[in-house]
């Protein structure tokens, strides 16, 4: 019993220790140069124990991700401004859409082993500031390559992205299937932090919380 005691406070105070390098050590250790010309401006928004990526919708957003309007995806509407981005665990994702409806099961797969899916959202305006939001302007060429890491995450059929039928929380948002396994380590927010320094933005070294991707975005960029 004694030694089952140690081993839990040792590994608690390892991944204690391990989520505050990850902070702390920033990832990449040197801020990247400007690409290009022209700014946009991408969100990163949060809650409690997931982050997306808002990306800001123009003609040329919409071609690229121009199979969302074949799941009857508002992208055209015009008070659309956002297709929200987001990857995740597939049994949490789809049968998690509440808090009041968690169950074990897909907890268990999440802090273990489950397969991954690509949760699309449409939004209107977003309002900043606001505290789970953070907005952050780019350039050009690292949006393109933003949207190129979002795209490369949807796991391709013989038609392109796969819709999950019937799935989905609301009629402004679907599931995909996505490339890559999903677990305690590498997940949701390790997915944003990923996308955001192909951005040109730095994180920290390993983010695996909202809070701890909060703390290394205020911090290095």
């Amino acid at each position: 019993m004694r030694r089952t005691l140690r081993y839990l406070v040792a590994l608690v105070v390892a991944l204690v220790l391990a989520a505050a390098l990850g902070t702390l050590v920033p990832r990449p250790l040197w801020p990247a140069a400007a690409r290009g010309e022209g700014m946009r401006h991408i969100l990163v928004l949060k809650n409690p124990i997931h982050t997306d990526i808002a990306v800001p919708l123009d003609d040329g957003v919409r071609r690229r991700f121009a199979f969302l309007a074949d799941a009857a995806l508002p992208i055209d509407a015009p008070e659309a401004r956002y297709i929200v981005f987001g990857w995740g665990g597939r049994a949490f994702y789809l049968e998690t859409p509440t808090w009041s409806e968690l169950k074990a099961a897909p907890v268990l797969k999440a802090l273990t082993l489950d397969a991954s899916v690509m949760h699309v959202d449409v939004a209107g305006a977003i309002k900043e500031p606001h505290p789970d939001v953070a907005g952050f302007d780019i350039d050009e060429a690292h949006f393109a390559a933003l949207l190129d890491y979002i795209a490369a995450s949807f796991r391709q059929g013989p038609d392109g992205p796969m819709v999950i039928k019937n799935g989905g929380y609301s009629t402004f948002d679907r599931f995909y299937e996505a490339k890559g396994h999903f677990n305690a380590l590498v997940g949701c927010n390790t997915w944003t932090a990923a996308g955001l320094r192909v951005a040109g933005l730095r994180t920290g070294l390993w983010n695996p919380l909202p809070v701890s991707l909060g703390w290394s975005l205020r911090l290095y960029n």
